[in-house]
């Protein structure tokens, strides 16, 4: 057989440089065959036209054609992963496979399973930290119990950084003359894989120092390009992390870096306690009686609800994939609280269209939204979504984009008043957890 290789396993890092995994591939003492596996687990799940499906293809793509010019290239396959590398297993000879962590359930799983399957053959399975600064237990109070209150984990995680060890750069560029040399490996097109090209794009990130100091100011009004949109470039890596935290620093500005720093409170809440996925981090949450009435989800995915905030949020992420992240808290606790439909299938729709959609953020900030989760809103409190017009779009800027037929006959009547819909959550609420 061939000469042995080392597998770099591209994931949620998609990008070459300042990759750990990555980086440390390219310090063995084998050639590294780079690859990329569209997971049929996931995809089978997707409309063919998904966004992430074509933003994921477009940089896997552009990562191809610079390590062509290396005289390298990515393997890309379309399967479960075992199946993926049981054809790798078959087309090289493998020593290692190397790739970096991962903390969500499903990949936990994924990653155990293969691990298993590689280890029956004597092949190596290594990976290492990346996405984060800080992972799994490595903040947590002097009991070893995880934080389940924020605050107290920002200040725990910024005593235990250090710029030199955690802001190091591991750059790859020198290293490139250990990729494995063939320029042709299996390649994909979205056909290929049941996919069309998607009409929304991934919106490129801006990161400058003006966006970053008037972040603060910038960042409540949904109007405003005040936000960096950094969000689906790190769920995919297509950013480094530790970059992103070097940026927060030098610009000197607290607010965006803990904004990353909510990041990994919320991973590491994911990784202690999977079981949030499907249940209340605050059990006795369960036993709120949902209506879950389905015309009203209806209305509320389309963005007909009569409350022109919660409309204009919703068509915004309908069209665009993205939602302003002080709309999201008006919408989320809108279903929750005003209709009593079960956080779940909120999480569930978000999961769906947020180009940024990362699993332990998103079922955090459902959890919060129906007072359920940790740090959570307690449930009495329940945005009024008129009077977050007043504050954040008062000029009507942003519900006159997206709702254009707002004001005028055509828009439509309020679907819940306001102070009943209230009471009604109070009741429904208070009857559950006491």
């Amino acid at each position: 057989m061939a000469d042995r290789v080392n597998v770099f396993w591209f994931r949620r890092d998609l990008r070459l440089d300042d990759n750990v995994g990555f980086y440390k591939a390219l310090h063995g003492k084998h050639p590294v065959l780079p690859v990329f596996i569209f997971d049929k687990e996931i995809l089978d799940e997707l409309p063919e036209d998904d966004a992430r499906v074509t933003f994921i293809y477009d940089e896997l793509q552009k990562m191809r054609n610079s390590l062509q010019e290396e005289g390298s290239s990515i393997a890309l396959y379309h399967s479960t992963p075992k199946q993926a590398f049981k054809q790798i297993c078959s087309d090289f000879n493998v020593q290692n496979v190397i790739t970096n962590h991962d903390y969500e359930p499903y990949a936990k799983k994924r990653d155990e399973e293969i691990e298993s399957f590689l280890k029956e053959k004597e092949i190596g399975f290594y990976t290492y930290k990346d996405q984060v600064i800080f992972e799994k237990d490595e903040v947590v109070k002097d009991d070893g119990d995880p934080y389940v209150v924020y605050t107290p984990y920002m200040k725990k995680w910024k005593d235990a950084f250090d710029a030199d060890k955690h802001l190091k750069i591991y750059y790859t560029s020198q290293h490139m003359d250990n990729l494995l040399q063939h320029s042709r490996l299996p390649n994909l097109s979205l056909s290929d894989m049941g996919f069309k090209r998607s009409s929304i794009e991934v919106p490129e990130y801006d990161v400058t120092p003006t966006t970053i100091q008037e972040y603060e100011s910038t960042r409540n009004f949904p109007a405003e390009e005040g936000t960096s949109r950094l969000g689906t470039h790190l769920r995919f890596g297509t950013v480094s992390v530790r970059k992103m935290v070097k940026k927060a620093i030098d610009a000197k500005n607290e607010t965006f870096w803990e904004e990353l720093i909510w990041r990994e409170f919320f991973m590491q809440i994911l990784w202690h306690f999977p079981e949030t996925v499907e249940n209340a981090f605050r059990k006795k949450y369960d036993r709120v009686e949902w209506r879950n009435n389905k015309k009203e989800f209806e209305k509320w995915k389309k963005g007909e609800t009569g409350y022109p905030m919660v409309d204009a949020g919703m068509r915004q992420l309908n069209k665009s994939g993205y939602m302003h992240n002080r709309v999201r808290m008006v919408v989320a606790s809108f279903l929750c609280k005003h209709l009593l439909i079960d956080w779940r299938w909120g999480e569930a729709y978000f999961a769906e269209k947020l180009l940024d959609y990362e699993q332990s953020s998103n079922v955090g900030n459902w959890q919060w939204a129906a007072g359920s989760g940790v740090d959570a809103a307690p449930y009495f409190r329940i945005f009024n979504p008129t009077t977050q017009i007043d504050k954040f779009d008062k000029d009507k800027k942003y519900i006159n984009e997206w709702v254009p037929e707002y004001g005028t006959d055509d828009y439509p009547e309020k679907m819940v008043d306001h102070k009943e819909a209230r009471e009604r959550a109070l009741d429904t609420y208070k009857s559950a957890v006491g």
